[in-house]
């Protein structure tokens, strides 16, 4: 038996007590209910005494036994869902379309009605139909980082390998957790300015995501989707990222790309962006301000890159100053 030590009414002191389990009856609900439970006992004169950690656990079986009953999510698999899926608890609840404190409330112990628990039972034992739900109602959520972060711990958990597909979103988490207010428009010229600068020097495209001659320049239309809520302010920071994921030349011209092209704004990239040719040729024929669709083809990007790589004698990443600094000096 469990000991400790306690007021004792009887003994009028603190005394040592032991604990024991018994079975309890309570009522929940307007319902009785028996369920094991605990209880202290003075060594000396044994005594009920009062415990209070002791009180609140049998107040935890009675609710359990109220949820079993009810066939209602347990409180421990509540609260492993956020970790399960790397999201919030206001998060969560927005996803679901909750009240903002709704899965807040059940993680404190508030009993979750039997639609809720249900859904958050689901969601605990089904990743596939979390995986659906983050996909259906993104929208909800205030913040794209949310979205993202959980994207990858539902694909980790699901085991859905790496594909080159989501080397795109790996680029982004990286270019947000080392930039300092980058904003949408930027993101898309620091992805464009990627993709061409690292087919100049390996041969071969980092990404297979295609972008779109728009009006403002080379646009990834599924990542001007995911962060247009932003507008023309600074795209939420990353505060923590594995760095591991990129190879040295992948990091080495991610980092060039932050260096000599992410210190100038979104609308300097844009006009850098319209002074080459694979916007201007894919444009072509195009008044300024007509909206196009067409897409920029990865082989013009790559040409015009390697053409830029030998005009200026390129051997290393870092070497694409020169070209940044020609090209600011074009505008202005």
């Amino acid at each position: 038996m469990n000991k400790g030590k306690t007021f004792c009414e009887e003994c009028r002191r603190d005394a040592e007590y032991s604990i024991e389990t018994i079975l309890l009856k309570g009522t929940l609900k307007g319902e009785k209910y028996e369920y094991i439970g605990k209880r202290a006992v003075c060594t000396e004169c044994e005594s009920e005494v009062y415990v209070a950690d002791i009180e609140d656990e049998n107040l935890k079986a009675l609710y359990d036994a109220y949820r079993q009953k009810n066939d209602i999510i347990p409180l421990e698999h509540v609260l492993e869902i956020t970790q399960k899926y790397n999201i919030g608890k206001r998060p969560l609840s927005l996803l679901l379309g909750w009240g903002e404190m709704t899965f807040s409330r059940y993680c404190d112990g508030d009993m979750p009605t039997k639609q809720y628990s249900d859904i958050l039972q689901r969601i605990y034992d089904e990743p596939v139909y979390y995986k659906a739900l983050l996909e259906e109602n993104k929208g909800n959520l205030k913040s794209p980082q949310a979205y993202e972060k959980s994207k990858r711990k539902v694909r980790e958990l699901l085991g859905e390998e790496n594909t080159r597909e989501s080397k795109l979103d790996s680029i982004i988490q990286y270019l947000l957790y080392k930039c300092e207010d980058i904003t949408p428009l930027a993101l898309q010229k620091a992805l464009y300015y990627v993709q061409g600068i690292y087919y100049a020097f390996e041969g071969r495209f980092l990404f297979s995501e295609d972008c779109e001659a728009w009006v403002h320049g080379p646009v990834y239309r599924e990542v001007y989707n995911r962060y247009s809520s932003y507008r023309f302010d600074p795209i939420e920071k990353i505060e923590d990222f594995d760095e591991s994921v990129f190879t040295t030349s992948e990091k080495a011209i991610l980092d060039s790309v932050i260096k000599n092209f992410c210190c100038y704004s979104g609308k300097t990239l844009e006009k850098f962006t319209h002074l080459e040719r694979p916007w201007l040729h894919t444009r072509d024929g195009l008044p300024v301000d007509v909206q196009s669709n067409r897409i920029i083809s990865k082989e013009l990007i790559g040409e015009y890159f390697v053409a830029v790589k030998e005009k200026f004698c390129m051997l290393t990443p870092g070497d694409i100053i020169e070209y940044s600094k020609s090209i600011f000096e074009q505008i202005n």
